[in-house]
């Protein structure tokens, strides 16, 4: 492990951020991250349990003259999404992240930092090991799998947590207190082709679309940023209608959450439709650049010869590929009319993948309405049975409604003003937190969220402030003493 962090304060919060991004903990990939809990709990002399799904939960008993107080659960999850650009070499099953500093942000060269949400557990290690705080019981809720479906939470046991208070830290706005998000579900389309030989006669360009932002497609979707996957398909159909051509593979997003950067097609051709393959892809290379020039400004796109391979994919395949690329819905559907800006119902088409003659297309479905997430999901359900696709539905999480009478969120607001002067933002989030299954599984639970500076979560652009990391810490603290009121 580096000491990229080291000078930093307040010195533990750091030294746990750059040991934890030393430990690979892509979603499905946490045994690793949630043993070293272990260990460090065991080491501090605290009770420690470790259940079947890898999540963790740590007990620390109440300081003196809080014993009384409600304890307090804090929470975090220990996954985190890994993206990273196409030239960089990283192996996010075996390697840590390569951390740096610039100014007052820390990110990781190429790829992904993971503040999303390795903050929070860097917080709860500071908070566990730091025996000079006051505080009442505290219970450390450490969930796994949360960035793919929240397949952790949802399988919690909530026999290891008698706290009534609980504070989630998976938020990237320092002064801005969450207190609802919305529900959320993936969505899965599948149609299977028939594989074609590619002529040997044909000559094979690759067609590459990047230079796109992308981003977290709750947090960040009312951007209307481009998706790189619909870009494509307009490219593929403005060429089906001026040439000829066999596609031979699409490689775009692996992350049903993640608004698609980067797409790259290979098509097959005749040599004589060449220069008319490249006028066309330039000419849709300058309606996108006008059309994305405030969300997209550095958006590229690149022909180049490619070499031969075998195999391709038939006709109808591919028709029918480009026809759900064009008509699949994707983006805001609908916002809020209680709290204006927000946004209420969204989806994201994140995967388009070919492997073993399929073609699937993986889609994040939002709502903090119940009925018009189902209403999507039965959208997208009624679309694939048009085209003959199958159809699935994986990792359903319920909203985390609003409570009125929030007695945590009434002390949070207080504390926040007379620390800082000034009021905190109270809000709701387009995003999924697991607030919703935790408030299904431990009914009571007086609940809000909060968490420092961070930017361009879920992409490799990703950084997270060190000064704010500081003060959120700093807030932590004395909001943590402060529940002796409660």
């Amino acid at each position: 492990m580096s000491n990229v962090l080291k000078a930093l304060q307040p010195q533990k919060v750091f030294e746990y951020f750059e040991i934890i991004s030393s430990i690979p903990r892509e979603s499905g990939n946490e045994k690793a991250i949630s043993d070293y809990m272990v260990k460090f709990a065991k080491d501090l002399g605290l009770e420690v349990h470790q259940d079947e799904a890898y999540n963790i939960y740590i007990k620390k008993p109440a300081t003196k003259g809080y014993e009384n107080v409600p304890a307090v659960i804090l929470q975090g999850h220990l996954d985190m999404v890994c993206e990273k650009n196409k030239d960089t070499q990283h192996d996010f099953k075996t390697e840590g992240l390569k951390l740096y500093i610039d100014g007052d942000w820390i990110g990781a060269e190429g790829t992904t930092l993971g503040a999303d949400n390795g903050v929070a557990i860097a917080y709860q290690m500071a908070i566990l090991a730091d025996d000079t705080l006051k505080h009442p019981a505290i219970e450390c809720l450490m969930t796994t799998d949360e960035e793919r479906g929240m397949t952790g939470v949802s399988n919690l046991h909530p026999e290891y947590l008698q706290g009534k208070i609980l504070l989630n830290l998976d938020t990237e706005v320092e002064g801005e207190f969450l207190v609802s998000c919305a529900g959320g579900a993936k969505a899965y389309l599948t149609m299977p082709y028939e594989p074609i030989k590619i002529s040997k006669d044909a000559v094979l360009y690759k067609i590459t679309l990047n230079g796109l932002k992308g981003g977290h497609s709750g947090a960040e979707i009312h951007y209307e940023r481009g998706n790189a996957h619909l870009l494509m398909g307009r490219v593929l159909n403005a060429l089906r209608k001026q040439l000829d051509f066999e596609l031979v593979s699409f490689e775009g997003g692996t992350k049903d959450n993640v608004i698609t950067r980067e797409c790259e097609v290979v098509l097959a051709l005749s040599k004589d439709h060449v220069n008319l393959l490249k006028e066309v892809a330039q000419e849709m290379l300058t309606v996108f650049k006008a059309e994305l020039s405030v969300q997209d400004p550095d958006i590229s796109m690149t022909v180049t010869e490619t070499a031969y391979q075998e195999q391709g994919i038939c006709k109808s395949a591919v028709d029918q590929l480009i026809n759900l690329l064009l008509i699949i819905p994707n983006g805001v559907m609908g916002y809020d009319q209680h709290m204006k800006g927000l946004v209420q119902t969204s989806l994201n088409l994140g995967i388009v993948k070919v492997e073993n003659n399929k073609i699937r297309f993986g889609t994040a479905v939002r709502s903090s309405v119940a009925s018009r997430k189902e209403e999507l999901l039965n959208k997208l359900k009624a679309l694939s049975t048009a085209m003959n696709m199958t159809f699935e539905v994986k990792g359903d999480y319920p909203a985390w409604q609003y409570n009125e009478h929030s007695r945590i969120r009434d002390l949070s607001i207080s504390l926040y003003e007379e620390m800082y002067g000034k009021k905190p933002a109270v809000t709701a989030i387009h995003a999924g937190l697991e607030c919703g299954f935790i408030a299904e599984k431990c009914p009571g639970l007086d609940m809000i969220s909060m968490g420092p500076n961070l930017k361009h979560i879920h992409s490799p652009q990703e950084v997270a402030s060190i000064s704010s990391m500081a003060r959120v810490y700093e807030y932590l603290v004395k909001l943590l003493e402060s529940l002796i009121t409660y």
